[in-house]
């Protein structure tokens, strides 16, 4: 019974110690803003950079800057380009990064600070993964691992769940 118990409180911390999504569910066809919350740093060190790379899936993602750290992105071809005001937009945003200006600026361990990319969702109803990666003055943590069904891994990317979209609400005057 005491191993037991120690077993689901070290999962239970263990759960609570990686980087997750505020808003863990999105539906397809509709705006979504990822905010990935960081909730420590690297055994003790400090956070200086974060790295995220979008799943497909995303369409038209926009990062959100942060005081103090500097933005810088990354684009990708699209297999299949599309048509978006009159445009043909043939890449996507495919990371970002978020890299303090100054060790001022880096995110303590024991502080809390949030991450945020605005996209719409295009997903079918499923799953995404964010992967993230956290560089700290000593060490880092890649927050990459997708889990198989039932399954727990130690550094899990963070999950979004689509669903279907759901009817527009009725107007009532």
């Amino acid at each position: 019974m005491k191993q037991s118990l120690a077993l689901l409180l070290a999962a239970a911390s263990a759960a609570q110690a990686h980087i997750t999504l505020e808003t863990p569910e999105a539906e397809t066809g509709k705006p979504y803003k990822a905010v990935l919350r960081v909730g420590h740093g690297c055994d003790g060190s400090a956070t200086r950079q974060i790295i995220l790379t979008l799943p497909e899936g995303l369409r038209g993602a926009k990062p959100v800057p942060k005081a103090g750290w500097t933005l810088t992105t990354t684009r990708a071809p699209l297999a299949k380009p599309y048509e978006s005001h009159g445009k043909t937009i043939a890449d996507e945003l495919a990371e970002v990064r978020w890299t303090a200006n100054s060790e001022a600026d880096f995110l303590q361990d024991a502080w809390y600070d949030e991450f945020s990319v605005r996209a719409t969702v295009i997903a079918e109803p499923g799953e995404l993964w964010f992967k993230v990666r956290q560089v700290c003055v000593k060490g880092e943590w890649n927050w990459a691992e997708v889990p198989a069904a039932g399954k727990a891994v130690a550094a899990p990317a963070a999950r979004l769940k689509v669903v279907p979209a759901r009817p527009a609400a009725e107007h009532a005057h």
